[in-house]
């Protein structure tokens, strides 16, 4: 996947997208207004932008994801790894966890994730 560089209010937008795909432009608009506060130029002009960002296509006014809300997310996760902790995973973990304590039921996902990434 590229990146995808999406502002707050772009990453809100795409949320109710995937939230509610595939869904008419018509039903988006009026979603958005109820959700957003938006009138249907912002709607469809936020919809464009995501649609040139190769995230999202409106075809035939049905607008759906080029990408998963999953992939999205992973690869902005890999990022912020990246550019935050120069690529190390275990030094986001340790930023991540100092001063908390986790809870065992957290800790054991966290070793089941572990265990299934070396497979």
């Amino acid at each position: 996947m590229k990146d995808i560089e999406l502002g707050l209010i772009q990453e809100r937008f795409a949320d109710i997208v995937w939230k509610h795909e595939p869904v008419g432009s018509g039903e988006l608009v009026k979603i958005c207004e109820k959700e957003l506060n938006w009138k249907k130029p912002t709607t469809y002009t936020v919809l464009r932008k995501l649609c040139e960002k190769g995230l999202l296509q409106n075809v035939d006014g049905t607008v759906s994801s080029l990408v998963s809300r999953k992939e999205f997310y992973s690869a902005k996760s890999k990022q912020i790894v990246e550019d935050s902790y120069a690529g190390s995973l275990p030094a986001f973990i340790a930023a991540f966890t100092s001063g908390q304590k986790l809870p065992k039921k957290e800790i054991k996902e966290i070793k089941k994730i572990i265990e299934n990434a070396k497979n």
